[in-house]
């Protein structure tokens, strides 16, 4: 298990992803990436140091400035899982707040 994520981490390269989109873009740096993808200039350096993922909204920006699929770009950055899981917590209503006695009499 271990192995399999060192592979995984290995093949990671969220600069190859940047640089296909530049070079498709026509643009000449990062600045004018996060331009054309309408984010602050260090999102694009954290994500190039890996200090940051490549998350869902900023693949979908991508997309929307590229056309290229989802699927290509996270190919292009060496995401090939074809699953994701989701934790418990996520998907779930948050519990509702526990109200004093008092405070149901002076609602109704």
């Amino acid at each position: 298990m271990a192995s399999e994520n060192l592979v995984t981490q290995e093949s990671y390269n969220p600069n190859h992803l940047l640089d296909i989109l530049i070079e498709r873009l026509n643009l000449k740096n990062d600045a004018a990436l996060s331009r054309a993808l309408e984010v602050a200039p260090p999102v694009i350096s954290k994500i190039r140091h890996r200090r940051l993922p490549v998350g869902a909204s900023m693949l979908i920006r991508m997309h929307e400035v590229s056309t290229m699929s989802v699927r290509e770009l996270r190919d292009l950055m060496g995401d090939r899982r074809t699953k994701y899981r989701l934790s418990d917590a996520q998907g779930k209503p948050k519990p509702a707040p526990a109200q004093p006695a008092g405070d149901k009499q002076a609602n109704s």
